[in-house]
């Protein structure tokens, strides 16, 4: 007898419930429930969020399309299944990240991960406002494929979150005499479009976007932020520990040659496309790897890889592009922690201890003329040894240096100003990529003991997230705009503070 009862089947109800589907401009994606935590407390919260992982927004840069501009994901037929992340742009272990940011095989690198708790368009009222996260990774290792970025907390306190994975290394940023210059760039921009299309149907709003990164990540968006042609992808920026490349095209093609040269092949797409990705990297890493050599120099130029002043996107430096008033529009927060690279130099102290301070600042390369104000504004530092000294040098030169340039090149553009001084309670200090499972709220993310000691205090966590909120919703992160009279800035610490002229250890170096 045929079945003419048209109610929903309880099972189908069920599964539609917990596995939420949206209609992308390339087709339907099937997503899953997460659990969100309770504010304040690190446990199990009331709200949930939908995620939707490894949605391609382009097709895989492989064969005819390696070494290419990225090219819009066709659409597909039925349902994607978006239960699981997909494939990442770093292979294997770099060896390098202090987030855990595991690799995922694949060819289809070019995908983004959505976090929503409205996965459906809004009948009326505007959408969500929306963060789209670039992770970091020195522009050659990382992945958006980590606990620690999972939108799930943002959900909870009503922001879409976006994370994208993007090629790296010479994949990404190498010069190849017939191919698009600053293809990871371009990957960025592209991941940008697709935001800008489809996320309101995940309950978000395209008008609402702040771009924001760690690292290599909050290079990127400064690097977006100064370029004319992305001034339409996103309305705010969030930059943590930027680290800007701005490569010389000179110096990209020179490297570009020279691996080519090491490979034995011309530095053309189809010679370079004819190797194996494993191949290429093995070379790349021997040609960036560090010797041991001029610290001061590393710091100085940087690692060849990474975005180019090419004259196509990116038109001239990312600091001339702000003193010409791009990006001015837009609010910006930007800080740092108080000792990103400490832990490089940690374990130096005995090989240290025998040389001059006025040597070992030298060849850090601070000038000589600095070196006395320098220590008489870090005297608390330097008590600590030569190697907290050389670590906090190489955080000044690297990070913080640039924020106060930053800050003035963008001149009465609406900025904000952070430090992150809270030390680990593992390292004794503020390291590299601490911030980050408090700016997400991911307290309850694994491998967070190595980096941050047994007892992150939750309530800071609580003060970080909610002005990374308030900001991506409002515009204002809750403390004073950075000006040239005041120089206020944030600095969280237990307990936090605002604070004049916050970054005044560093201005011996500008």
């Amino acid at each position: 007898m045929e079945n003419t009862d048209t109610r929903p089947d309880a099972d189908a109800v069920t599964a539609e419930i917990e596995h939420p589907e949206v209609r992308t401009g390339s087709g339907l994606v099937r997503g899953r429930w997460h659990d969100t935590t309770a504010p304040g407390s690190g446990s199990r919260g009331n709200l949930r969020s939908a995620a939707f992982l490894g949605i391609p927004f382009a097709e895989a840069p492989v064969g005819e399309l390696r070494f290419g501009a990225p090219v819009p994901k066709a659409p597909w037929q039925g349902v994607l299944d978006a239960a699981a992340f997909g494939p990442t742009a770093q292979r294997g272990d770099p060896g390098v990240t202090l987030i855990p940011e595991p690799s995922v095989p694949g060819e289809s690198t070019l995908n983004v991960n959505v976090f929503t708790p409205s996965p459906q368009a809004p009948a009326a009222a505007a959408g969500l406002p929306v963060l789209v996260w670039i992770h970091g990774g020195g522009y050659f290792a990382g992945s958006p494929a980590s606990e620690w970025y999972d939108g799930r907390n943002f959900s909870r306190d009503g922001v879409v979150t976006v994370t994208i994975s993007y090629r790296l290394g010479f994949d990404g940023f190498g010069w190849i005499e017939d191919a698009p210059s600053n293809r990871g760039v371009r990957d960025w921009l592209l991941a940008l479009e697709w935001a800008q299309q489809n996320i309101a149907a995940f309950g978000g709003d395209p008008a609402r976007v702040t771009i924001a990164g760690q690292s290599a990540g909050g290079g990127a968006v400064m690097t977006l932020l100064g370029m004319e042609k992305a001034q339409h992808l996103f309305h705010a920026v969030y930059s943590i520990s930027g680290a800007l490349a701005d490569v010389s095209a000179a110096r990209s093609e020179e490297f570009g040659r020279r691996l080519s040269s090491e490979l034995g092949v011309a530095p053309t797409r189809a010679a370079l496309g004819s190797l194996s990705e494993e191949r290429i990297l093995e070379v790349q890493k021997k040609l960036t790897a560090f010797d041991g050599g001029d610290m001061g120099d590393i710091v100085e130029n940087g690692l060849p890889l990474g975005p180019t002043v090419d004259g196509d996107l990116i038109l001239r430096p990312t600091p001339e592009s702000f003193r010409l008033g791009i990006g001015s529009g837009k609010p910006l927060v930007l800080g740092a922690t108080d000792d990103e690279f400490s832990m490089a130099t940690a374990d130096a102290g005995r090989a240290m201890a025998l040389v001059p301070t006025g040597m070992l600042l030298g060849k850090l390369g601070v000038p000589k003329q600095a070196r006395k104000a320098y220590l008489a504004a870090n005297a608390d530092v330097r008590a600590k040894g030569k190697a907290r000294l050389a670590g906090r040098v190489l955080t000044d030169r690297m990070f913080r240096v640039a924020i106060l340039r930053i800050v003035a090149d963008r001149g009465s553009a609406p900025t904000w100003v952070y430090r992150f001084s809270w030390p680990s309670g593992t390292f004794g200090f503020a390291e590299h990529c601490l911030d980050v499972p408090f700016f997400f709220d991911c307290l309850d993310g694994p491998a967070m003991e190595p980096l941050a000691g047994p007892n992150p205090p939750q309530a800071l966590v609580d003060e970080v997230h909610a002005a990374a909120v308030a900001f991506v919703a409002g515009g204002d992160p809750g403390w004073a705009r950075y000006d040239e009279a005041a120089k206020t800035a944030r600095v969280y610490d237990t307990p936090s503070r605002d604070e004049a002229d916050a970054y005044a250890s560093v201005r011996a170096l500008l």
